[in-house]
């Protein structure tokens, strides 16, 4: 039987990219598909968009939530597939046929992953992230940074925990390190599998979210191997920004 994916995605007060994101998900050729969408009881017309749609859905909440990673709780808890992604407002999948490529890739994995273009508000083009996903990939690859977008990353139910809400703005670093050092197998898929809008809270609030980054990679590494790490994401940061004058986070 082929595998059942619960697609995420949540959203508040976004009129402007939320159908687009739904579009990606719902034009899916792959039919394994549990679509979930969890709304911060919005009041921009968000709400009235997602409703067009909800005959085509699995599951729809519309209510205040503590935040982003709240309501992705609230998404996972009501998931019922054999794997989870979050597509969230602004975010798609690359392509229509993406998630079936994904899983015609190899069977029966824990994790699948690929690369994700980056894109900005016109929705053109910025390339791909500035953090390359890895041949192979396990709990360590993140000791560098995120080499893999949160849309780019397919993980078996079984195997994710809820956030952890002390994080407001990094908890999904944390949640894909400690679902990867569950997994036992884990396949890269050739080239793109999903597009990120820039933005959002992690770039309105930076600071907060880079000491978000550090503890939460102090935990998982060691603080000295963390410290010496840095040295070399502040090095490589400084090197893509003098070649490309972006960072493409």
């Amino acid at each position: 039987m082929k595998p059942v994916l619960s697609v995420i995605t949540i959203v508040y007060n976004n009129a402007r990219d939320i159908e687009r994101t739904m579009l990606s998900v719902l034009n899916q050729t792959y039919d394994g598909i549990e679509y979930i969408v969890v709304d911060g009881a919005s009041n921009d017309g968000t709400l009235e968009i997602i409703k067009r749609y909800e005959k085509r859905m699995a599951k729809l909440i519309s209510e205040k939530d503590k935040g982003i990673y709240d309501a992705m709780n609230k998404g996972l808890a009501l998931a019922t597939g054999d794997y989870v992604i979050f597509m969230n407002s602004g975010d798609e999948f690359y392509a229509s046929d993406t998630v079936a490529k994904v899983f015609a890739t190899a069977q029966d994995a824990d994790i699948y992953y690929g690369e994700t273009e980056m894109v900005n508000d016109e929705r053109q083009s910025l390339g791909q992230r500035r953090h390359q996903a890895p041949d192979k990939f396990n709990w360590r690859s993140f000791k560098y940074g995120m080499s893999v977008s949160h849309q780019a990353i397919y993980i078996r139910r079984t195997l994710t925990e809820p956030y952890d809400p002390q994080y407001q703005l990094s908890a999904d670093i944390d949640w894909i390190i400690r679902a990867a050092k569950k997994a036992k197998k884990i396949i890269k898929v050739d080239g793109y599998v999903a597009k990120y809008l820039v933005g959002g809270m992690s770039k309105a609030k930076h600071k907060q979210s880079l000491l978000e980054r550090f503890d939460i990679m102090k935990r998982h590494y060691g603080l000295i191997p963390t410290l010496l790490n840095h040295t070399v994401i502040a090095y490589n940061l400084g090197w893509y920004w003098m070649k490309n004058k972006r960072t493409n986070d």
